[in-house]
């Protein structure tokens, strides 16, 4: 099972701001941010594109089209460097509780939309590998008296999430909702990934629901009984049903 390690004590802003590159670090970090999203999407609209798999069509009852399509990558989403975020000549010295929980303030010290989290690195290493086979899945978000199904795709060291209604309209030209971004920089030494999720749209999520959806995506592709879910969404979709999935999360069928 997975084992985020996300830490709910906030530190002083001052010694955030002491593994903060800058004082204007939030409002940075933010530019950057929305004009590297542009960038993907100016991708996106131009890189090849793949038609739907014939054995995702079965699926059609729950959204998808014969013309939907998938981007075949995430390389135009240049993420901030960890330097640029985090001192890691500083950060080197910490302990991995104390690097999860800097982290973890790094992220808030940039208020509403971002997301600071951690996770063990063999944990990791087995959801770059499953999620390397098995690269799309769907995940009901409960909101108000229903669910919202949102579409995951992933490539490593990246996830997105967008509104599936949105992207069986919109395709690769819709922006996602909410983004994570994987660091490895401490895997070896400390036996820890860093994690940084951004919500690209705080109008349609937010930063609870975020959270909920990176933990519930990582605990599909962690949990092997969950996981067999995955593996027929992508390999078998014949044989895929929803419902599954919202027993999986203890969830009413609709």
């Amino acid at each position: 099972m997975h084992q985020l390690i996300s830490k709910v004590s906030r530190r002083a802003f001052s010694s955030v701001g002491s593994l903060c590159r800058n004082a204007s670090c939030s409002s940075i970090v933010t530019k950057n941010y929305f004009s590297t999203i542009s960038a993907l999407q100016r991708q996106f609209e131009s890189t090849q594109k793949v038609a739907v798999p014939s054995y995702l069509l079965k699926w059609g009852s729950l959204g998808f089209c014969r013309t939907l399509s998938f981007a075949t990558g995430f390389a135009p989403l240049q993420r901030k460097p960890l330097e640029s975020i985090l001192d890691v000549d500083r950060a080197k010295n910490k302990s991995p509780e104390e690097l999860a929980d800097i982290w973890d303030d790094v992220c808030f010290f940039n208020r509403r939309g971002h997301i600071g989290v951690s996770m063990n690195a063999k944990l990791y290493h087995l959801l770059e590998q499953r999620t390397a086979d098995c690269r799309y899945f769907v995940i009901p978000l409960w909101k108000g008296s229903g669910y919202t199904t949102m579409f995951l795709q992933v490539q490593m060291p990246y996830m997105l999430f967008t509104g599936l209604e949105d992207y069986k309209a919109r395709g690769t030209q819709d922006a996602p909702y909410f983004t994570a971004s994987y660091y490895k920089e401490f895997a070896d030494s400390k036996d820890l990934v860093l994690i940084r999720g951004d919500v690209v749209f705080t109008s349609k999520l937010s930063d609870e629901e975020a959270k909920w959806l990176l933990e519930t995506a990582q605990s599909f592709y962690l949990n092997d009984v969950r996981y067999k879910l995955v593996e027929r969404f992508n390999k078998e979709t014949r044989e895929f049903e929803f419902k599954d999935v919202l027993q999986a999360l203890e969830m009413p069928i609709l």
